[in-house]
């Protein structure tokens, strides 16, 4: 038996979400059918608001509603260093912990050879306008995850910008091999951030 074709529909939409099979899907199809009008109506403005009135920060590449964000705007944070990570949602998890208070750049990505991502692909051209622009950054902490691809990408910023005399810090101790930063508690970030390596 075929579903009805808009739970069909809303099955497919389910199912282009990240970990989200054809089981988990048709569940919460069916559960959003059970919601009350008020919930349904509330999820959909919630959804169109995220693509609306989110956008990129100019300077970091961070999620914000304003632009400059407020931590780029933020003139007591330490301009003299910059961590760089993969995604938005892990300055969450360090700002979550805390002790780190420098700036931050989104790469949006990582260089993979195994998925055809190269360097032009991810956010790095307007991390070297940055450099150039901001001399006071004495050091870059590369805060990408702990995987091939994170550290393909990591080695690759420290062979750019190393010659430019710019200390290149790698995060260290705690985090373990393929853990995503965001999915990491505070004090083994924190630790991490403290005994971060020169690359």
């Amino acid at each position: 038996m075929q579903y009805p074709e808009p739970i069909a529909r809303l099955i497919d939409s389910y199912m282009k979400l990240p970990g989200i099979g054809e089981k988990s899907a048709t569940r919460l199809a069916f559960y959003t059918l059970g919601m009350s009008d008020e919930d349904v109506d509330n999820f959909a403005k919630s959804l169109r608001a995220v693509k609306k009135d989110l956008h990129y920060c100019s300077i970091c590449g961070n999620i914000t509603e304003d632009d400059p964000c407020p931590i780029c705007k933020d003139k007591t944070r330490d301009q003299t260093r910059l961590l760089v990570v993969e995604r938005s949602r892990d300055i969450m998890a360090m700002e979550r912990m805390k002790e780190y208070h420098g700036l931050y750049h989104v790469l949006h990505g990582t260089i993979s050879p195994s998925e055809g991502t190269g360097p032009q692909d991810i956010n790095l051209e307007s991390l070297l306008r940055r450099l150039e622009k901001h001399k006071e950054v004495q050091e870059i902490i590369v805060a990408t995850n702990a995987s091939l691809d994170g550290e393909t990408t990591a080695q690759y910023l420290a062979h750019l910008i190393k010659p430019a005399g710019i200390k290149v810090t790698r995060l260290a101790h705690g985090l373990s091999a393929g853990a995503d930063i965001d999915y990491t508690d505070e004090v083994t970030l924190f630790r991490a951030v403290q005994g971060r390596t020169e690359m």
